[in-house]
């Protein structure tokens, strides 16, 4: 191996000053994002003797064909560009995020005219303010039970709310107790935001005084003898004590603030985060991080902050971490724009803070050693896997991007393709598509088809930078008679279609493969090296050989295989069943009378639409809502599809 990178640049090129720079390999992709306050300093340190970095910083510098950087007048503007550059590249050698779960979240609709307190999981409503995360469900709705009760907002969906104020009759909610909105019709609108605006109060800070006050209205009611409006304030005051009794008073009662936990060895990290509000503990989010670089605990602080607050609404004053990053003095005043006033990155050193930094630092330590139980293999598993692969099928280069490919019909009808795609190993659900076709004669034709019109887009990649562009192109190939009609789950500014694999894996024998391989030669990309594994014995064919090349039994290089097989299966089974499901919808709407509440009785009814085009006008009639004429109606026309 060769002791210095082609690529490096030449002494005194790189400046002095502060910015963001990015390794990029032979296609132009981006590896790798960093700043730096001093950039020749910093990438000094990726231009050294080889044998003397890191083995995954090495892998990454000699996976990468050229650096590039960018300068800027501030550490801030360093900070706040590389925040943008990895949220718009998703570099796969920058550290990767994963949370345990979705989390559950109380959410109150302040942009709605009487705003109600939901359950959710969703981050984006306008207007929304949130508060959690919380462990479970349950735990979300039984606090909303015991808020209503203190502060009775408005609970019921919007559609009973429009209604409710149309007729001017109470929802259902209401008439139960258990809404207290405009509609329940005993507030009026500006009497349910001032208790919307208590009830966001008091969840934001747990502010205590609402204790005091019900406590003094609550005796003054009693000294009046009006024992009913006493019996009323203890009712809130009880339900008031029941949420606080919920968390433990873990520091001072003002104190808002977010305390981050932190576990990590040589390949992941696990990170609790507290979020505390008037001193107690009011939501915990758990997440993992797969370091796919060499990176301090400072850096990893740093990135994790960035994570957390990149997007937030909700910035505290206080942050406690386990570590300073170096550049908490920029994170402070990036993360003051986001609250508007000051915010402090502290570490815990003694006290309340220090206790409780131990205990999420002992769950943190407890969540790695799950999630490192959980995973099926490792970095090292994973880096076997593919070095096998590489030696096994003759490649210049470990695969480190594989595309996977399989074709899947009913009986000759409804023919899909999928496409999954594993990038070191690992599964990138988002860079997953979909295909239809619409015309074939066998798989082998369906499996060039396909592979054709995905390797078109490596010769055209500006059609894949643009949702727009696709889209077009899209609609151009299907009224031009076009046989295979691309369906694209998801499109993003990213260029991910338009990078090359250098792994093609189709599922299936010898006939598949000759197939993919006369797609590359047709395409131009004999580059690319591809192959098939057949599911009767788990072998793997080559394009050419007269015999398959057999795996280990035991060996992670076939595992990887079969995982990418059973996942493009699934996936495109998943495909296939949908749009079944939007074909059988589609032929009922075409009935007159038959709406899509109906259709959803209907099959569900049935079970199949197999059962539904075989039952008698007699049968159809029994669903709730079908008479004897809309029942004819569906049996002649499904008759006739």
């Amino acid at each position: 191996m060769a002791e210095v990178l082609p690529y490096k640049p030449r002494a005194g090129e790189i400046p002095t000053n502060p910015g963001v720079y990015r390794f990029r390999d032979a296609d132009g992709r981006v590896l790798y994002v960093g700043k730096a306050k001093n950039l020749r300093q910093r990438l000094s340190n990726y231009f050294a003797p080889l044998r003397t970095l890191h083995e995954r910083t090495r892998r990454m510098v000699t996976t990468a064909s050229s650096v590039e950087w960018t300068v800027v007048s501030t550490d801030v503007d360093s900070l706040q560009l590389e925040y943008m550059w990895i949220k718009e590249f998703d570099p796969p050698f920058n550290v990767r995020y994963k949370d345990d779960k979705s989390y559950p979240f109380m959410a109150v609709t302040l942009g709605d005219e009487a705003p109600r307190v939901i359950v959710t999981r969703n981050r984006k409503i306008p207007g929304a303010r949130y508060f959690g995360p919380y462990p479970k469900v349950w735990a979300v709705h039984e606090t909303i039970d015991l808020m209503v009760k203190a502060f009775p907002i408005r609970t019921c969906s919007d559609s009973s709310y429009k209604r409710a104020m149309q007729t001017g009759r109470p929802c259902f909610p209401g008439q139960i107790g258990k809404c207290g909105g405009p509609c329940s019709m005993t507030v009026t609108v500006e009497e349910h935001r001032a208790m919307v605006d208590d009830f966001v109060a008091f969840m934001a800070g747990g502010d205590e005084r609402f204790t005091r006050e019900l406590t003094k209205r609550m005796m003054a009611a009693s000294a009046a003898m009006d024992y009913e409006a006493a019996a009323r304030f203890r009712d809130k005051l009880t339900a008031i004590e029941a949420v606080l009794g919920k968390s433990a008073l873990v520091l001072a009662t003002d104190e808002d603030a977010d305390l981050f936990g932190i576990a990590e060895d040589e390949l992941a990290a696990a990170v609790q985060h507290f979020v505390i509000r008037g001193g107690r503990v009011r939501g915990v989010r758990a997440m993992t991080i797969e370091k796919e670089i060499d990176i301090s605990t400072a850096d990893l602080v740093d990135q994790v902050l960035q994570r957390a607050y990149g997007d937030a609404q909700d910035v505290p004053r206080r942050i406690i971490v386990p570590t300073l990053p170096d550049d908490a003095t920029e994170l402070e005043v990036w993360l003051r724009e986001r609250r508007g006033k000051k915010v402090e990155i502290a570490v815990a050193q003694r006290g309340q803070r220090a206790d409780l930094m131990r205990t999420a630092t002992l769950n943190a330590q407890q969540a790695l050693i799950r999630y490192k139980t959980r995973r099926t293999s490792d970095y090292i598993a994973r880096t076997q896997a593919l070095t096998d692969l590489q030696e096994a099928l003759g490649m210049a280069e470990a695969p480190l991007r594989i595309e996977c490919f399989d074709i899947s019909h009913l009986g000759g009808t409804n023919v899909v393709a999928s496409m999954v795609v594993f990038e070191d190993g690992l599964p990138r659900k988002d860079q997953y598509r979909s295909f239809n076709i619409a015309e074939t004669t066998d798989d082998t034709d369906s499996m060039y088809q396909v592979l054709r019109r995905r390797l078109a887009y490596l010769d055209r990649p500006e059609e894949a930078d643009e949702p727009s562009a696709v889209a077009s192109a899209i609609e151009a190939a299907t009224a031009g008679g076009d046989a295979l009609e691309e369906v694209v789950v998801e499109v993003k500014r990213r260029p991910r279609f338009a990078y090359p694999p250098q792994l093609l894996l189709v599922d299936g024998g010898q006939p598949q493969v000759e197939a993919a391989a006369r797609a590359l030669r047709d395409a131009g990309h004999t580059e690319i090296a591809v192959c098939g594994i057949a599911k009767r014995l788990e072998e793997v064919w080559l394009p050419g050989d007269d015999f398959p090349v057999i795996l280990p039994r035991t060996s992670e290089s076939l595992y990887l295989l079969q995982r990418l097989r059973d996942e493009a299966h699934r996936f495109a089974i998943t495909h296939q069943r949908k749009r079944r499901r939007n074909d059988i919808t589609s032929i009922l709407a075409e009935v007159p009378g038959l709406g899509a509440s109906r259709i959803k009785v209907l099959l569900k009814h049935f079970g199949s639409v197999t059962a539904l085009r075989s039952a008698a006008p007699e049968e159809i009639q029994e669903v709730q809502g079908i008479g004897p004429v809309l029942a004819e109606n569906i049996h002649t026309h499904l008759s006739t599809r």
